[in-house]
């Protein structure tokens, strides 16, 4: 398929590469002169305006914008609206709250034009093991862009398939669902940060445990001098808490057990309060996930050894930088 990827920064770009690799079609365009010449020279088409972008395509036109939630999204989408024609596909593949996909969606029907929303995760790591999805649209139309969703999953992998799910839509094996109407990827992508914070703030929390344990406010015969590297390292072989997140973790320290290059500022990226919020909206207890995000504000102000480690996790599955000094 032919589409234009708007947006090339951590993720757009690799997004477009992966496509790319699968065979698919990318026209390229973003602020970045740099960035546009570099997918250009690993084959995309070159566009140098959003005007220029819509022009390469022929139509049905499909648009993937791939931006920082808020305004560069919200303009942009509203700039292709005015190019789109009847039959247009418009793509939110960034961290947009579910409600603004809800309201452009209505705005883009009234032109003919269908509105997807696609929360995206995988990170910088996506190029080679492929992004997980979760997609909000009308259903004709998320059917139609299949192909691409199925070149962007990662597959089945090497991860063993659940038992009792014979017969089912294998979609979701493979890396990619069809939550709902639109705004529902995104919802969906929203819990999943959420949640995503709390598992974050539990390693965090664990290991500045650990490493207090070296404390002089303790008797000398109940100090432990652990190392952490070790720690992380036994953890991922054979234990219940193994995962993603504790594998970046245990690479961060064994580089350097003290995290010196981290200050511990935590940046949040809005998703953590909208899944609060939406808690609140549907008056559900989430202890864990409120904490976890309030935990992220005190650290603006009073840092620990956990928060370098959150920090540590964030750069390395999302190149996300620390909040400024």
């Amino acid at each position: 398929m032919r589409l234009a990827m708007i947006g090339l920064g951590r993720m757009g770009a690799n997004i477009a590469r992966r496509l790319m690799k699968h065979g698919h079609e990318i026209v390229a365009y973003d602020h970045s002169a740099d960035a546009v010449q570099a997918l250009s020279a690993e084959g995309a088409a070159a566009a140098s305006s959003l005007q220029e972008a819509a022009a390469l395509l022929s139509g049905p036109r499909i648009f993937w914008v791939m931006l920082p939630a808020g305004d560069p999204t919200e303009a942009t989408i509203e700039t292709l609206i005015g190019l789109g024609a009847p039959g247009d596909i418009v793509i939110d593949g960034g961290n947009s709250f579910f409600k603004d996909d809800i309201r452009r969606a209505k705005v883009c029907a009234e032109k003919g034009i269908h509105y997807v929303d696609v929360g995206t995760s995988g990170g910088v790591w996506g190029l080679d093991r492929g992004y997980c999805m979760m997609i909000g649209g009308d259903k004709e139309t998320v059917e139609r862009l299949d192909p691409i969703f199925d070149s962007l999953a990662p597959g089945y992998g090497n991860v063993p398939r659940t038992i009792g799910r014979e017969g089912q839509d294998d979609r979701a094996e493979r890396g990619y669902i069809h939550a709902g109407p639109a705004g529902a990827g995104h919802f969906v992508k929203m819990v999943h940060n959420g949640i995503e914070y709390g598992l974050m703030q539990a390693y965090a929390e664990g290991f500045d445990v650990l490493k207090g344990r070296m404390s002089e406010r303790l008797p000398e015969e109940e100090r432990f001098d652990i190392h952490l590297p070790d720690v992380a390292e036994v953890w991922r072989r054979g234990s219940v808490v193994s995962s993603w997140l504790l594998d970046l973790c245990a690479g961060a320290l064994a580089r350097d057990e003290a995290l010196e290059q981290f200050s511990g500022r935590v940046a949040d990226s809005g998703e953590g309060h909208w899944t609060v919020n939406a808690a609140m909206e549907e008056a559900v207890p989430v202890n864990v996930l409120s904490a976890a995000l309030f935990a992220r504000y005190r650290s603006r102000s009073d840092t620990t050894f956990g928060d370098k480690l959150l920090s540590a996790m964030r750069l390395g599955f999302g190149g996300h930088v620390e909040m400024p000094q």
